[in-house]
């Protein structure tokens, strides 16, 4: 069980990753997190979170450190109304699962910040137990649950030449 780290506002490349550490390790990126946005995120996210965004998650540059450091910091998964195509891509090539949430009317006042969450890969569902909910986030295609099982694209095309060889 994870919490929920719910962002309304437009989450951009640039807050997730801001561009004067893009030259540091990851250790040094990560405190920096959406400090902009929220500033306790980086200290108070732990193994297991999940972050929820709303459309167009991961607009701006097309750097890969904005999924890199959410995956370094433990979220399992991020989940938006809509993905900027780099950001989604850059997401499943490190291996960060990324689910589109269905076209809902509103969301349930259950998926507030902080709810306690649940994030099942296998079957794409988010669940709130305290609340007996469940949202059937869109599955991926089969090729891209592979891709993300085997810890990204380098993982993957590796294990793809080894059984070639």
């Amino acid at each position: 069980m994870g919490r929920l780290w719910r962002f309304d506002e437009a989450i951009n490349t640039d807050v997730l990753a801001p561009g004067i550490y893009m030259k540091s390790s990851l250790e040094v990126l990560a405190p920096h997190c959406l400090e902009a946005v929220r500033p306790e995120f980086a200290s108070q996210v732990r193994a297991g979170d999940v972050f929820m965004a709303g459309h167009n998650m991961g607009a701006g540059s097309s750097r890969e450190q904005a999924a890199e450091v959410l995956k370094f910091l433990g979220v399992s998964c991020v989940v938006a109304q809509s993905f900027a195509g780099i950001f989604y891509r850059n997401a499943i090539n490190l291996g960060l699962p990324v689910f589109v949430l269905p076209a809902l009317d509103r969301l349930p006042s259950a998926l507030h910040d902080s709810a306690n969450v649940v994030f099942d890969f296998d079957s794409a569902k988010l669940s709130l137990p305290e609340h007996k909910l469940h949202i059937q986030l869109d599955p991926l295609p089969s090729f891209l649950r592979d891709l993300i099982l085997d810890g990204g694209l380098v993982q993957h095309l590796e294990k793809r030449f080894a059984i070639l060889r």
